[in-house]
Order: C-alpha cells, then structure tokens, then sequence
C-alpha cells in the first residue's frame, strides 16, 4: 500500500477537483448565454435539462465508484474526496429538478404534481431527489458523530436513489436506450462488486472466528 498524501496535498487535490467538478456547469452556462461561439442548440431548454440530469447521474456512479477503486488500488485516501463528488452529484441533480419546475413549468404546482403522478419517469426522478436529500442535509462529520451506526445504515440509500436515477433515464428516453443501458451496465457492476467484496469479506471474518474481548478492546473498530 503507498502511503497517502501529505494534508496539504489533499487540500489541494480537492481544489482542483472541486473545479474540475464545475466545469460542466461552467461550459452548461456558456451555451446557455451563446458565449464562445457555443449554444444549446434549437430546443435549449430540453437539452440543459437533459446535460444537468446525465452529469448528476454522471457524478452518482462516480461516486460509488470511488469504494471500489479504494479497494483495487489500495489508495485508501481516495475515500477522502467521496463526499465532495456526492454533494456534487446532489448539486446537479437539484438543478436538473429546478430547470425542470421553472423553465419547463414555470414552477405551477398543479402541473408539477400532475406530472409527477401521471408520468411514471418523473416520479421515479422526484423519489431519487427526495431521498438523495437526507444524504446532502447529513454530510457533515458533525452528522455522522451525531448519527453514528444510523448515518451508515442512512447514506446505503445511496444505492437504490442510483438504481430509480439510472431507471428515471432509461423511461425518459423515446427510442435509443444504447446510452441508459450502458449506465445500467456500469451501475450493475459496482453493485456487483460490492456485493462479491461484502461475500469475500463476510468469509475472512468466518474463517478468523469470533474475536476475544481483549481483541476487541485492543482493536476497536474504526469509524466510517
């Protein structure tokens, strides 16, 4: 295992993803005011509600992707940038929402809620967005000493908000779903990773038997 980064290196890895997270906002408000030569084509409102919604979906399974690359390449220090790539997910998806309820239906209320009962993609979107937001209210390590085991057992909705995200986009498409299946595809194999990671390690733990309770004293469990 290599050793991790200096504090100060991790600050500044975080600042330059930080940036590097806004660039899609960045290029997003750009075409939107015409700037640079760039444009959101004929029908704009449709195409920032569709690039706001991939890239929040873009930023969920990057998110859950950061465990697995813990694991394969044991920089254990990559957990440390999860939260930011979460909360920007959350960020994305909120403005996907917002550009939906104000420039799609200028936030009337009653065809909002028609929408939401009637077309069943949207209702899976609003259901993802709803319980991503317990996560993003929960986020900070004041939350989680508060929340202890609860903020573990909370933030495992992470799992299915992605699923309904990922299934939001496969109805929402018309007729090409190469582009949701390929989404489909990846989210089943960081699921699946986990899944076989969790089974690999419940074995080791069978194998090691039970711990005596001076192990347990002289080894407590870390917190997430």
């Amino acid at each position: 295992m290599q050793a991790a980064p200096s504090p100060g290196a991790i600050r500044a890895l975080k600042v330059v993803l930080f940036m590097l997270c806004l660039l899609p906002l960045g290029r997003l408000a750009l075409e939107t005011f015409g700037m640079a030569g760039l444009s959101l084509g004929a029908n704009p409102v449709e195409e920032l509600l569709h690039r706001l919604g991939k890239w929040g979906l873009n930023f969920l399974l990057i998110t859950l992707a950061v465990t697995p690359l813990c694991r394969l390449s044991r920089w254990n220090w990559l957990i440390r940038f999860r939260r930011m790539l979460g909360l920007f997910a959350f960020f994305y998806v909120s403005m996907h929402f917002l550009v939906y309820a104000g420039l799609d239906q200028r936030f009337g209320v009653t065809a909002i809620l028609e929408d939401i009962a009637e077309r069943p993609y949207i209702t899976l979107g609003v259901t993802a967005l709803v319980l991503l937001l317990p996560l993003a209210l929960t986020s900070t390590n004041a939350m989680m000493r508060r929340l202890g085991r609860r903020w573990r057992q909370l933030h495992r909705l992470v799992y299915p908000i992605t699923i309904l995200a990922v299934w939001h986009f496969y109805w929402q498409v018309k007729l090409d779903t190469l582009e949701p299946t390929i989404y489909a595809a990846i989210l089943a194999a960081l699921l699946g990773f986990r899944l076989v990671d969790w089974r690999r390690r419940r074995g080791q733990n069978k194998a090691a038997g039970p711990r005596s309770s001076h192990d347990r004293i002289a080894h407590p469990r870390r917190a997430l």
